[in-house]
């Protein structure tokens, strides 16, 4: 019997290529599971930037609501288990890896992408855990994502950006046409990106399915401390701010909204849950603050990949000075947009430590550094690893400064490893989930 670290070092091995979009051979496979859809409400979200966020919201809101939830995200930070979650815990190593023989034994000849495994396991897991809701994340596009074999009841499409752009498409609307893929006939489509986009709502009309629109058919205003959500069924007035940091949460919390109470019918929610699961919600590597103590430099950590993100980036550290130094420690793969990514945040960076990062997509810290200095005016220096670069900058830092970890979940990830080895931040509490 493979342990779950065999499993993983086997799968990246069954397909030739890393990433083969298509939902045929999950088809195949899951035929042979006799899986069915589930009969519970299943809220899917795609996007460039902040599905993550409103995936958390959507499920914190409805674990506040009394309700077992499954959720299923990507890429993980530290530990792989951190992608299927059953109510807010961890998938038990067992029941993973009982879901991978079970896929091996079905799949045949049929060859598998690694993070199709991830999908198949997640859909047998959450099957046999009689849950209340699912909340699917896509892992990248939307039409041809191994996430979208399963059929929504509410579609949210956050925000559209170039990514990706060798398997979507080279501009915006091309981009949007795939991601749109996830809507379903008659299904209401949430759409929470600001500008508009043709190709999402041609591709809602086409289908006959509702859309919600932020800022058209949802919306939100702020008040004082807290704001006020407005959709087509819920006016929520006096809501706490999102525990997420950042402006843009207002945006992913209320783009949540607008997906949760579609399913309200068949799953009540109380505006007291709403409040509660707003400010419970937690979600590592999203302009997450941490504060060591006194006398040392603050850090933050931003899993930002692409040049919206780190636009977002460096608006949330200018919202928020400090009076000594903001010092980067810069991990970014090999084919991202590394000279876009850090021309935003060019102006907010006093000096660079570029990591590298590990992998077939990996990028060297030397590699990153020559990029970087094209890019800035300010110090850059390489370094071999992650754990290299922080321990660099903590020690060029004073206690005035941050240390500002971005680029990938490559890089957040390790950092929060060596941050919680040199005890900067309490180890995480990774509690398991059993099934009856």
């Amino acid at each position: 019997m493979r342990s779950l670290e065999q499993w993983l070092v086997y799968q990246a091995q069954v397909h030739p290529q890393a990433i083969d979009l298509g939902l045929e051979r999950l088809r195949v496979v899951l035929d042979r599971l006799a899986w069915q859809q589930p009969t519970v409400p299943v809220i899917t979200v795609a996007g460039t930037n902040g599905k993550g966020s409103v995936s958390a919201y959507c499920a914190a809101i409805l674990r506040a609501a009394g309700f077992k939830v499954g959720t299923f995200t990507s890429p993980h930070l530290c530990d792989y288990r951190e992608r299927i979650r059953v109510h807010d815990r961890l998938v038990h190593t067992e029941e993973l890896v009982a879901a991978f023989e079970k896929i091996e034994a079905a799949r045949g000849q049929t060859p598998l992408t690694f993070f199709e495994f991830n999908a198949l396991a997640a859909l047998l897991i959450f099957e046999a855990a009689g849950l209340d809701a699912w909340v699917l994340e896509i892992g990248m596009g939307g039409r041809l994502d191994a996430v979208n074999v399963v059929d929504p009841d509410v579609a949210v499409v956050t925000s559209i950006g170039l990514d990706h752009q060798e398997y979507l498409g080279d501009t915006l609307e091309a981009i949007a046409r795939e991601k749109a893929g996830i809507f379903r006939p008659g299904k209401t489509a949430v759409i929470g990106g600001r500008e508009p986009s043709l190709s999402l709502e041609s591709v809602a009309r086409s289908l006959n399915s509702p859309l919600k629109r932020l800022a058209i058919e949802y919306n939100y205003v702020l008040d004082g401390a807290g704001w006020r959500y407005r959709g087509t069924h819920w006016d929520l007035p006096r809501l706490p701010a999102p525990a997420l940091k950042g402006d843009i949460q207002f945006t992913n919390a209320a783009t949540a909204l607008a997906a949760l109470e579609e399913i309200s019918a068949r799953l009540p929610i109380p505006a007291a849950a709403i409040a509660r699961g707003l400010t419970d919600v937690r979600l590592v590597g999203r302009f997450q603050l941490i504060s060591p103590g006194e006398g040392s430099p603050a850090w933050v950590l931003d899993v930002a990949h692409n040049p919206d993100a780190a636009r977002m980036l460096a608006r949330n550290l200018n919202a928020d000075p400090i009076l000594g130094r903001t010092l980067a420690v810069c991990g970014i793969l090999a084919d991202k947009d590394a000279a876009g990514i850090v021309s935003m945040l060019d102006r907010c960076i006093d000096s660079w430590w570029c990591a590298s990062v590990d992998g077939t997509r990996g990028r060297s810290g030397e590699a990153l550094a020559d990029v970087v200095r094209e890019e800035v005016q300010t110090p850059v220096i390489a370094a071999d690893s992650v754990a290299s670069a922080c321990a660099a900058a903590l020690s060029a830092a004073g206690p005035q400064d941050r240390i500002v970890v971005f680029g990938s979940f490559h890089t957040v990830g390790p950092a929060i490893d060596w941050l919680e080895s040199g005890g900067l931040l309490p180890a995480a509490a990774r509690p398991e989930y059993t099934s009856p």
